[in-house]
């Protein structure tokens, strides 16, 4: 009986270590890649030309494929251990899956489109919606399912943009498509640096009706209020914020290759170089085993006051290159 006991102990024990061993290595993040040199890639092995549009929409292709095709691949909605007890890397793929949300509905609503009246392109159209399902649908239709439809589509439509003979088909660099685009990346890293700065705790004023003395909201709201990130969730939010940094510096570099004449126009290379930096800087390695959160000032490191900060100055000159793509 014993002897039993023990061989049970034993084929537990190294279940949980290979467990844990297999969450370790799933929780690796993706390395960056290069995304013009992606897209030339692409482009030779498919015989096709690499036009206007082509890098970004292959980027985003490239950038969706990641999330299913990582090491472990698509963990978001994974009910089966390890993956189910894992929480980094689903945080993660939501990060960057937002990202992914926000600019395929802009290629789908402003950059396929030359104008408010004009029709919306039909893989786009069909594209668009399937990254919309929940990042957790486990059964029919899961999201891996209906994510890889979204890329079958957009590789449809990419290969269109690219042959001359599908002149229906374009991809349209213009500033007030991509300022649109970085309106939406605006609030996405502004939502995020206020989560991030939260993990302390903070008495916030309330500013919502600022700036318009008519304006009126719905309901009463306090004039100031207490706003903490849980302690259970200031890990999740750090790793979702280190996913949406990600995939937008992939899809800034490729907007920096796509849309060359019109920033050199505006004289906006430099502000978006600039961002791209700031973001790279929170893709740096976190050598801490757990994600830290000290008091500000204080002798623990805050891992969530320093992500914060890198991605308040990408938001700030976000807010800076539309500004600059509006004037004349």
């Amino acid at each position: 009986m014993q002897q039993n006991i023990g061989k049970f102990i034993g084929a537990l024990s190294a279940l949980l270590l290979l467990g844990y061993l297999l969450a370790v290595y799933w929780s690796i993040e993706p390395a960056k890649f290069d995304v013009v040199e992606r897209a030339k890639q692409q482009a030779q092995s498919n015989n096709e030309k690499l036009v206007t549009g082509y890098v970004t929409t292959n980027t985003l292709i490239s950038v969706s494929e990641t999330l299913l095709q990582k090491p472990g691949g698509y963990l978001s909605n994974d009910m089966l251990p390890p993956s189910v007890f894992m929480d980094n890397m689903p945080a993660w793929e939501y990060g960057a899956l937002e990202m992914v949300r926000d600019l395929a509905l802009s290629m789908r609503k402003d950059f396929s489109r030359s104008q408010s009246q004009s029709t919306e392109h039909p893989e786009l159209k069909l594209a668009q919606p399937q990254f919309n399902i929940s990042s957790t649908a486990w059964a029919w239709p899961s999201a891996e399912g209906e994510y890889q439809a979204g890329i079958n589509y957009l590789k449809e439509y990419r290969s269109k943009i690219a042959s001359p003979a599908q002149r229906d088909s374009q991809f349209y660099a213009r500033a007030d498509n991509l300022r649109g685009w970085l309106k939406e990346a605006e609030k996405r890293l502004g939502s995020l640096s206020q989560r991030l700065s939260a993990s302390v705790g903070q008495d916030r004023l309330n500013t919502d009706l600022a700036g318009d003395s008519a304006a009126n909201q719905a309901t009463y709201a306090p004039s100031h209020s207490e706003v903490k990130t849980s302690w259970w969730k200031i890990d999740d939010v750090l790793y979702e914020s280190r996913g949406a940094s990600w995939a937008l510096l992939h899809f800034l570099k490729a907007v920096e290759h796509d849309f060359a004449d019109v920033l050199a126009k505006k004289n906006a290379v430099v502000s978006l170089q600039q961002i791209i930096r700031e973001l790279e800087a929170t893709q740096e390695t976190v050598w801490s085993p757990i994600i830290l959160n000290g008091s500000g000032f204080g002798l623990v490191a805050n891992h969530s006051l320093v992500m914060a900060n890198y991605i308040s100055r990408a938001n700030a000159a976000l807010i800076e290159l539309s500004e600059l793509l509006a004037q004349g």
